[in-house]
């Protein structure tokens, strides 16, 4: 799962009261203009966990979409935000970003991402689905690989193109 969706999504069961699922701090400020209305400038009031939730997260995205150079910093800060938020699902994400920090970080430099795996993730499951019915693995295996790869065989009576 990405980093930023991580910090999107809380993690298994928040505790009772606490979770806001599908309001405005889950959504990012560009969305949230969209049509939406709004209460006031903030999602929440300043100082609520939900609050700090909110700045760590567009905090997160700040380091994805800053500059290279600076993207050390900016994680390191980051990290020792999060470590001390006191919120527990922040704690968490912190030490697993911590463990993979070079990584995080050779992806903020080379500027690459998971979305492309993500996305023929997803239309492999599609097709998944729309395979239900066949009786061979191999037939479902053919069908993946017609439709998401490179490979254009030679079909009976046409010319090769």
């Amino acid at each position: 799962m990405h980093i930023n969706t991580r910090a999107r999504r809380p993690a298994r069961t928040p505790p009772r009261g606490s979770r806001a699922s599908g309001s405005r701090c889950s959504r990012t400020p560009r969305t949230l203009a969209r049509g939406r209305p709004r209460r006031s400038g903030r999602p929440v009031r300043s100082g609520t966990a939900l609050w700090r939730g909110y700045l760590l997260k567009e905090e997160l995205r700040a380091v994805f979409r800053g500059d290279p150079a600076d993207a050390r910093a900016s994680l390191d800060r980051w990290l020792s935000w999060a470590c001390r938020c006191r919120i527990p699902q922040f704690v968490e994400l912190s030490r697993k970003v911590r463990r993979k920090r070079e990584g995080v970080l050779r992806s903020i430099e080379l500027g690459v991402s998971n979305a492309r795996v993500e996305a023929v993730s997803n239309k492999i499951k599609v097709a998944v689905r729309q395979g239900y019915g066949f009786r061979n693995i191999d037939n479902l295996i053919a069908l993946v690989m017609l439709r998401y790869s490179d490979l254009r065989p030679a079909l009976p009576g046409r010319a090769a193109a």
